[in-house]
């Protein structure tokens, strides 16, 4: 696992930014240029010349295109995940099809996350706007600047309410950064021994959700498949909110049904896992058991507190092995964990709820 480097005061990450199209070098030098904790220190133009360019320059982070003539971004990112096993690596891509299939195997090869290349504006100002909007957090999410944060990788229990032992009919689970390795190491462990439904938000556009489902189910015992409006929650299946769409559960009639919609964001995510974790809370009270993983940012924070009030089991990824310890993180300064759980460890857990007996 890459460790998480603390920058002393004053210090810039260094950037290396690499795309074959030098409208998009420049905008992304653009996008980043204007902030103080960012130095760009390269550009380049192919595979073959980043390569030669981060050895010259000793990059923090390298901003890597997807799809470039000769040496493509994929042979690229093998080549340096080699010789720099602890470089940062962020892919970008354009938001087709191709681009996500080769962005999704990109991040199998060890990829530490990914952007999108879409401008989104009508000017070079707007594409550059939404550019920094979408790169700087990316960028910044692996370091910590100033004092480096407490690690907290020992278990704990949440204080101020019993052990939770109530029969578990579901888990919710919320990812982020780092999610698409992670559950390609948690799903299949679960073998196909477990009986309870699975729902997931993994922060990912539109065609990438449906990826990562079929890579999972390809990989799995278990019966992997993007969330669609309608669908029944049953039990054995996993369910990944589709990219763009808000996932959320509701008691009918026929049982527990998903719906999906593009309602605001939330903690600018969309799906948003504040907006499962309530749902699960209004649906299934303390009978849920929710899982936070590897993400930047807070996202699952608030809805973990409404599960926690109702008496749900709440499990976080540890730091050590976490891309990112953001969103589990966040869950464990709260003190809403009631275990903290390597990667290893989580498919144990949650094997450990599926064997408590139905009330």
């Amino acid at each position: 696992m890459r460790s998480t480097r603390v920058l002393a005061f004053g210090d810039r990450l260094r950037v290396l930014i690499v795309d074959d199209s030098v409208v998009i070098r420049r905008a992304i030098s653009l996008a980043l240029e204007d902030d103080p904790q960012i130095e760009v220190v390269g550009v380049a133009s192919s595979g073959e010349l980043a390569l030669q360019k981060v050895d010259q320059l000793n990059p923090d982070v390298v901003t890597l295109d997807v799809e470039m003539p000769g040496m493509n971004g994929l042979d690229t990112l093998s080549e340096l995940r080699k010789r720099r096993p602890n470089l940062r690596i962020v892919m970008l891509s354009s938001l087709t099809q191709s681009g996500a299939e080769v962005t999704m195997e990109a991040l199998a090869r060890g990829a530490d996350d990914c952007a999108s290349k879409s401008s989104g504006g009508s000017s070079i100002s707007e594409s550059v706007a939404t550019l920094r909007l979408e790169l700087t957090g990316k960028i910044k999410q692996f370091f910590h600047f100033g004092q480096p944060v407490v690690s907290m990788a020992k278990p704990v229990l949440a204080e101020g309410r019993p052990v939770p032992s109530a029969a578990i009919e579901a888990v919710v689970l919320g990812i982020s950064t780092g999610g698409p390795t992670a559950l390609a190491s948690l799903i299949p462990a679960l073998g196909n021994r477990f009986d309870l439904p699975i729902l997931i938000v993994q922060h990912m556009p539109p065609m990438f959700t449906k990826l990562l489902a079929e890579r999972l189910d390809a990989q799995s015992q278990l019966k992997v498949l993007e969330a669609e409006a309608g669908m029944l929650v049953e039990s054995g299946k996993v369910y990944i909110a589709p990219g763009d769409f808000h996932m959320r559960l509701q008691q009918t009639a026929k049982g527990v049904e998903i719906s999906t919609d593009q309602g605001p964001k939330e903690n600018c995510c969309r799906p948003a896992v504040d907006v499962l974790f309530r749902s699960a809370a209004e649906v299934y009270g303390k009978h849920v058991a929710a899982v936070i993983m590897t993400g930047m940012g807070q996202d699952g924070c608030a809805g973990a507190r409404s599960l926690w009030a109702k008496g749900a089991p709440i499990f976080a990824q540890d730091e050590a092995t976490s891309v990112v310890f953001g969103m589990p993180g966040e869950i464990v300064r709260a003190n809403l964990a009631d275990q903290i759980l390597s990667l290893e460890e989580i498919p144990k857990a949650l094997l450990a709820l599926n064997k408590r007996p139905k009330l």
